[in-house]
């Protein structure tokens, strides 16, 4: 290893990491905790839903939306 100009290590492996999937899950969670913390009773079925984007198709089945990509 080699020291840079500033005295810091130069390391190839050191670098940023970042999982847009999980950030996007992350930031899900955390809304859905906020309006549950916020809300006078129990969210219903219908608010978590729309909280986490589902997309309600026919009667009986949901499916969430697919993950945007950067």
């Amino acid at each position: 290893m080699s020291a840079g100009r500033s005295g810091v290590v130069d390391d190839k492996l050191d670098v940023p990491l970042e999982d847009s999937e999980l950030l996007a899950e992350v930031e899900l969670t955390t809304n859905l905790i906020i309006a549950a913390s916020e809300a006078e009773d129990t969210l219903s079925q219908d608010q978590v839903d729309q909280l986490l984007g589902v997309i309600h198709v026919g009667a009986s089945s949901s499916i969430p939306p697919q993950p945007q990509r950067p």
